[in-house]
């Protein structure tokens, strides 16, 4: 294994923008291009922009690494156009880098979609069940690529860039220890409302989670906590349960297929149909379902449900429903031969700026800047699985003292997931199957 992917490893870096796949395995190939997905996909988050404008030094060394570790001849930064700090920034400090370039696009989402931002880049479709990989790239975050840089210098990641936002009177994106509770964040933020008036949502509006659990803690996959009022449309949605969307669709949908019209995956030519899903669900008939490998295609992005329906329906959460099932039941996707995304692909982009308006959003789209606060906690609870493959195992005990960056959970050689460290100088007050409590010890001036 090449040098710098040992560092990543040793390192614990994971994908820092949702899906936490471990890096290491991600840069365990050779490929051409390295992208650098500055996109910045959800609205309300504002963690990349962040990144670039201020880490553009740690950026451009992780690119640089990344290229090294795959033998990557280019290196592109795709970011949305109107992040003008940061793209005065990125100009800047690539100027005389002749391998690495900026790709500038519209402000739309899914943006930063991989399968999309891949087309934009190469003009070539993903096919379902292959990797980016096999078209020659490979897509990196761009806090991903910062902790790539941290990792040549042996600085394992614990701590995480965080927008807090929504209905807080001082939104702004913070870095605290990873381990931090939302409870805290909301805090710093200067939240005012409480569990009885309003939700917390773990990542962005779109494709982020409703927590209940509001002393549960920031992973190195957390971008976003957003306080949203319960009686919010957005809220009102996710918490519909399953059985209440297919009853609303049993009576309201009309099978209009403005759901798979707009539907970016199906754009490319995936064959993604959710209004088909929507009758099969609606008819109790499995058989009605359609394309089964354009369902298992679906990305969850949730645009069927917040821009595409205009009857209150939740097409992505059926489609995610019916996927996880047949992924659980052992049905995997198969790749399609010749895939032709529509000539309208360009045209059936939605705006951010109008999905914001859509979903109800604009009032809190504020700016999130930087904060220079430095967190100091008594407690941080880090989570033993905040990665893709198997959760890390814990190698410290309770009562011991730990420092920060010091390895407190590993992973066996030859297995998928990521290695775990202190983030926080303390002693360890609790270890079970799900995470890691670390109280502070103070230094004594």
């Amino acid at each position: 294994m090449h040098e710098i992917v040992e560092k990543v490893k040793s390192a614990g870096v994971v994908g820092a923008g949702g899906a936490g796949f471990p890096t290491w395995k991600k840069l365990d190939c050779q490929v051409d291009i390295i992208i650098a997905n500055g996109a910045e996909c959800e609205p309300l988050l504002q963690v990349d922009q962040i990144l670039m404008e201020n880490n553009t030094v740690r950026l451009i060394e992780g690119m640089k690494a990344a290229m090294e570790a795959v033998n990557a001849k280019k290196g592109v930064i795709a970011t949305k156009s109107h992040y003008y700090q940061a793209v005065t920034a990125l100009r800047r400090e690539i100027e005389n880098e002749k391998n690495i370039e900026l790709f500038l696009m519209d402000s739309f989402y899914p943006a930063g979609d991989e399968k999309s931002l891949v087309y934009d880049i190469t003009g070539e479709i993903i096919p379902s069940a292959k990797l980016p990989s096999d078209l020659g790239c490979v897509v990196l975050n761009i806090g991903t690529l910062c902790n790539i840089a941290n990792a040549l210098s042996d600085i394992p990641v614990t701590e995480k860039y965080v927008t807090v936002s929504g209905d807080v009177d001082k939104p702004q994106t913070i870095l605290v220890p990873v381990g931090t509770s939302f409870k805290t964040l909301l805090e710093i933020a200067g939240f005012s409302g409480s569990q009885e008036t309003h939700a917390l949502i773990i990542g962005g509006p779109c494709m982020g989670y409703v927590e209940n659990d509001w002393n549960s803690s920031v992973k190195k996959t957390t971008s976003g906590v957003l306080a949203v009022p319960l009686d919010h449309y957005l809220i009102t949605q996710k918490n519909m349960p399953m059985s209440r969307q297919i009853r609303l669709a049993q009576a309201v949908c009309c099978q209009c297929t403005m759901c798979t019209q707009l539907c970016p995956r199906n754009a490319m030519g995936l064959n993604v149909e959710p209004h088909k899903v929507m009758r099969a669900a609606a008819n109790s008939n499995p058989s009605i379902i359609g394309d089964i490998n354009g369902l298992l295609a679906c990305s969850s992005c949730g645009l069927c449900t917040y821009f595409g329906c205009t009857l209150g329906l939740s097409p992505s959460e059926v489609m995610t429903e019916f996927k996880n099932s047949l992924l659980a039941a052992g049905v995997r996707p198969q790749t399609e031969n010749n895939v032709t995304p529509e000539d309208a692909i360009l045209l059936k982009r939605v705006p951010t700026d109008r999905l914001m308006a859509r979903m109800d959003l604009k009032k809190f789209d504020a700016p999130a800047p930087a904060s220079t606060l430095q967190v100091n906690l008594e407690t941080v609870r880090i989570p033993l699985s905040m990665h893709i493959g198997k959760p890390a195992r814990p190698i410290v005990q309770t009562g011991q003292t730990v420092a920060k960056g010091q390895l407190i959970a590993s992973i066996l050689e030859n297995e998928l997931g990521a290695d775990i460290h202190a983030s926080i100088k303390g002693r360890i007050s609790e270890v079970n199957e799900n995470y890691i409590q670390i109280e502070s010890i103070q230094e004594v001036s």
